[in-house]
């Protein structure tokens, strides 16, 4: 008998209702739940929701700062000497009247070219951070080290913006003669007359609170930065007067209107400028990533862990050669990789419409990393059952393959999604097991400028999602050939 023959005949032994019904409620578990998380899930506020950013491509941002700012054309620079640069944290209620001084990590204070005032706009800036040295970043997403250290009245820090077209160079100097290149851009499209001026953004300090058996869940506390310059100079193009505003809803917490509010104020040629918010990528406290779709894949998962231990026993008792046990795995990887596909198919592009309709920002989801997330997840379930089914032909008992399949794919998945487990342990479960395949679904980006909870919880895997691929390829790989491997080369089928 060919090939072909026996995959045909085995795919037709395999369709029996019972399996069929099953694998259908695993594909609707995985569309019903995730339109039931997208429509449970809608925007609402106490006043009018704040203008969520959205940059030119599509992708949601931070970007909000108080702005000291004035004209610049095609051609002209700005310079500055920045003396000190100070900041403030505090308590979120009940304890809010707890305040220590002090600068987050990325809180940044310095010059900035931007496409107007609108948030969202493409902009290059050169900066001083709490504890990133001087950094030169464009387009939210881009960034740059310069050198290292601090700044103060005995150590000031000299920075500069150059505006060539569409050309932005920053620069940084000690003395305010020798200066260094930082960082270089190209802001395509940049209108004649742009926005420069002075800027300063404090992203909130974030915390853990630990909950579970060690898991943790994020705090954040409203911090302020403060920066001082003097010797402003513009440069070949500025024109115009100085304008002082928000890009940005500010001045609302109540440190702001009772204690110091954000905003620049000048004195004897000295500048103050002092602002909250941040400017760069934004993580999923703003915007939630495509995968949060599929909350039904941990139920999809069992239901095919259960199809397949039971598939792979019954083919250990009929005495199966080793071809056609070899083709009924294939048999059901298939089956599943169709099931998923089409479920995932549904939901990723539903999901993520109802969501941005009921005013949930969303992150975009490039065609090409739609289409490795539906089929990613489609071979992932596939290679599960695969690897479950060579756990029922290897152990000969059905009950015993589901328990070491959930223990090993569905137990780890599961409680690594939520913040039960410290991150470390979480962590090492997705490197060890083969619920490790998995990170083929994340689309979130990790981002080193930007402060947040990298964690799975959080939707974050510490494989790469080809490495977490090869991890359960290994598992699959290596069963299947023990269980396989061992059965007869012929034998009797005793369906």
């Amino acid at each position: 008998m060919s090939t072909i023959e026996l995959l045909r005949r085995e795919w037709a032994a395999f369709r029996r209702p019972g399996r069929l019904i099953a694998l259908a409620a695993a594909a609707l578990s995985v569309i019903a739940l995730g339109l039931l998380f997208a429509s449970g899930n809608r925007s609402s506020c106490d006043w009018p929701c704040p203008t969520v950013p959205i940059a030119d491509d599509g992708a949601v941002v931070s970007d909000r700062f108080w702005f000291l700012h004035r004209d610049l054309g095609r051609e002209g620079s700005i310079t500055v000497r920045m003396t000190s640069m100070t900041g403030t944290i505090t308590y979120p209620p009940p304890n809010h009247d707890q305040i220590v001084s002090g600068l987050v990590p990325w809180a940044k204070v310095g010059i900035i070219v931007k496409d107007g005032v609108g948030q969202g706009s493409p902009y290059a800036a050169v900066m001083m951070t709490g504890n990133h040295g001087v950094r030169f970043q464009y387009d939210y997403t881009h960034d740059v080290a310069g050198s290292a250290g601090g700044v103060s009245q005995q150590s000031p820090r000299w920075l500069r913006l150059t505006r060539s077209g569409d050309t932005v160079t920053g620069s940084e100097s000690a003395d305010g003669r020798q200066w260094r290149t930082v960082g270089v851009a190209t802001l395509d499209g940049l209108p004649d007359t742009v926005q420069v001026g002075l800027f300063a953004t404090s992203p909130g300090d974030l915390t853990l609170r630990r909950i579970g058996l060690g898991g943790a869940t994020e705090e954040v506390r409203f911090t302020q930065a403060v920066g001082v310059f003097d010797n402003v100079a513009v440069e070949g193009g500025g024109i115009g007067a100085w304008d002082s505003d928000p890009v940005g809803e500010m001045n609302h917490t109540d440190w702001e209107r009772y204690h110091h509010a954000s905003g620049a104020v000048e004195k004897d040629g000295v500048i103050t400028v002092s602002g909250t918010g941040d400017i760069g990528p934004r993580g999923e406290e703003g915007a939630l990533t495509a995968e949060k779709t599929l909350p039904g894949l941990a139920v999809a998962l069992t239901i095919v862990i259960v199809v397949a231990a039971r598939y792979g026993a019954r083919t250990a008792r009929e005495r199966a050669s080793r071809r056609v046990a070899a083709a009924r795995s294939g048999v059901v990887a298939a089956a599943t990789f169709v099931t998923g596909m089409l479920a995932v198919g549904v939901v990723l592009p539903a999901g993520i419409a109802i969501l941005r309709a009921n005013g949930i920002p969303v992150q975009p989801l490039p065609l090409l990393s739609g289409a490795r997330v539906v089929v990613g997840v489609a071979a992932v379930l596939a290679l599960c059952a695969a690897f479950t089914y060579g756990l029922g032909v290897w152990l000969r008992r059905g009950w015993a393959a589901m328990l070491t399949g959930l223990s090993l794919i569905a137990l780890p998945y599961t409680v690594t999604a939520v913040p039960l487990l410290p991150d470390a342990v979480s962590e090492w479960l997705l490197r060890l097991t083969p619920a490790a395949g998995f990170a083929i679904r994340q689309t979130a980006a990790e981002y080193p400028q930007v402060t947040a909870h990298y964690a799975p919880s959080a939707g974050y895997f510490p494989l790469p999602g080809w490495a977490g691929l090869a991890v359960l390829c290994a598992y699959t790989a290596i069963t299947l050939w023990i269980a396989v491997g061992r059965r007869p080369a012929t034998s009797t089928d005793w369906r």
